[in-house]
């Protein structure tokens, strides 16, 4: 368990940590099914291959090494009645803790991974959207990622499978982590997201995706 430094409220856990008793935080003995669901979704989803995701390997192709090298933190959340306003306020802090935890140039950096846990938002799938397209300007501006995951699924598409939802989870969250060059994709639709990745990938673009930035 990581407490932050600064704010008693925000408190990290390990997988390890859901399995003591008696639990070592609060969040953790009133949350423990949910945050079990995740874990056991992340090793039986994200760290295998499913037959439409369009290209051999897991989905995440991060996850395994986050579990492995004890990066993988999840914590909690409560309540269901945020706003898109009062959800991005919530999440904020956890970029600049991202980075203290695991700052880029760090051993390890590129498997660290917080999952925020938002189980009182079953019902506001919208604002988990919204608030993430609202937040990542200021998480990509720092070389991260922040992705939204929930049961509707969001309606983002697979880059090898149109079809696919890759960002379906049992449990609503808002996951975050570092930038990596095959992120470019995600990043096109914004000039000042695409500046971001030039600025930490410079001309390190993947040999597939060096058409989407090719200048004319």
């Amino acid at each position: 368990m990581i407490k932050h430094p600064h704010d008693d409220s925000l408190v990290l856990f390990d997988p390890d940590d859901l399995e003591r008793d008696p639990a070592p935080h609060p969040l953790v003995g009133e949350h423990r099914a949910d945050l079990r669901t995740v874990v056991a979704w992340a090793r039986a989803y994200l760290c295998r291959p499913h037959p439409d995701l369009g290209r051999i390997g897991p989905v995440c192709p991060y996850a395994q090494a986050s579990l492995d090298r004890g990066a993988f933190r999840l914590t909690v959340q409560e309540g269901g009645g945020h706003t898109v306003e009062s959800l991005s306020a919530l999440l904020a802090p956890y970029r600049d803790w991202f980075l203290d935890l695991a700052p880029r140039r760090s051993p390890g950096a590129q498997s660290a991974t917080v999952l925020v846990l938002l189980p009182g938002m079953r019902d506001a799938r919208e604002v988990i959207d919204a608030a993430q397209a609202r937040l990542k300007d200021a998480y990509v501006g720092h070389g991260l990622m922040i992705g939204e995951f929930h049961d509707g699924p969001p309606d983002k598409a697979g880059l090898w499978n149109p079809g696919f939802r890759p960002l379906r989870s049992p449990v609503p969250m808002l996951a975050i982590r570092h930038m990596v060059p095959t992120d470019l994709p995600f990043l096109l639709s914004e000039e000042t997201h695409l500046a971001a990745y030039r600025d930490l990938f410079g001309e390190q673009v993947p040999g597939h995706l060096r058409n989407l930035v090719a200048k004319p």
